[in-house]
């Protein structure tokens, strides 16, 4: 009998973080949930790293709460001390803490906006930095898979230059870290999901209706970016063909045969984003 995945789910208390965890303890995985949300309340929006344990375990995983702020280099040591003590590796780390401005939607130039929105860097870009380099050694011992949720806002203008900085870096450090990981034997890969049916974008769709128009109708659930994430790691070949890459989540999903939890195959935004960038095989030490 094969081991269960021992995973970590970084900003997991809801949206694309709560939505993976939840996969992954539908396929029997312990997950570690991270947040800062631990009572109802914490955030204008629900959600709590408790709860999301608790319905990881309900799925058939084993969830496990843990209260981090991935602002505090301390706290994420931490973490990933505790999975080193109680399991001693880690088989796939999906990075989605990101802190979200208030204004983030709001239209209008960057210098307009609080100097805060530079907060998307800090937990988001550098959080995501951080988690590795304290995960490195648990996930060589398991060669064992990084994804990076990152977004076509690495491409195009969208929520403005802190936003599109940060998923741009993310794309860039997931190739660079695939290089370092390469013979370790873990990989690394950037997911785009499309539009997502999180708690956020149905608030921001019940109050502004129009924002969206049809596309809502077959938007991802977080579910399904999970999925994804499990056949990236059952992958044989992901080491030699995916890591370092840059992927749409709904076109591995169609690779894989992998379908969101209501049997719908999202589309790609390909078509309005355009392609993901790939990046010079160039290597400067």
């Amino acid at each position: 009998m094969s081991k269960a995945l021992v995973c970590v789910v970084t900003g997991a208390s809801r949206g694309v973080g709560r939505g993976v965890a939840l996969a992954l303890g539908a396929a029997g995985a312990t997950v570690y949930v991270t947040g800062r949300s631990v009572k109802e309340g914490d955030s204008p929006l629900p959600g709590t790293v408790g709860q999301t344990a608790t319905d990881v375990t309900a799925a058939g995983g084993n969830g496990v709460a843990v209260a981090c702020d991935h602002g505090d280099d301390a706290q994420v040591a931490a973490l990933f001390e505790r999975v080193r003590r109680e399991h001693g590796r880690l088989d796939i780390l999906v990075n989605c803490a990101i802190a979200i401005p208030d204004p983030l939607t709001e239209v209008g130039p960057f210098w307009k906006k609080p100097l805060a929105m530079t907060s998307l860097l800090d937990v988001g870009l550098r959080s995501s930095y951080v988690a590795c380099h304290e995960a490195a050694d648990l996930l060589i011992a398991a060669r064992g898979l990084v994804v990076n949720i990152s977004s076509a806002g690495s491409r195009c203008y969208m929520h403005g230059p802190a936003y599109g900085a940060g998923k741009a870096g993310s794309d860039k450090m997931t190739f660079d870290m695939a290089y370092d990981f390469k013979p370790e034997g873990v990989s690394v890969v950037a997911l785009w999901p499309g539009l997502v049916k999180t708690e956020r974008s149905e608030r921001v769709c019940a109050a502004e209706p129009d924002k969206y128009g049809d596309s809502f109708d077959s938007a991802e659930t977080p579910q399904f970016i999970g999925r994804v994430v499990l056949a990236l790691h059952g992958d044989a070949e992901c080491l030699e063909k995916r890591s370092g890459g840059v992927f749409y989540t709904a076109e591995l999903a169609s690779q894989y045969g992998v379908q969101d939890i209501n049997g719908a195959q999202p589309p790609s935004p390909r078509a309005y984003f355009g392609a993901p960038p790939e990046f010079c095989p160039v290597v400067v030490e």
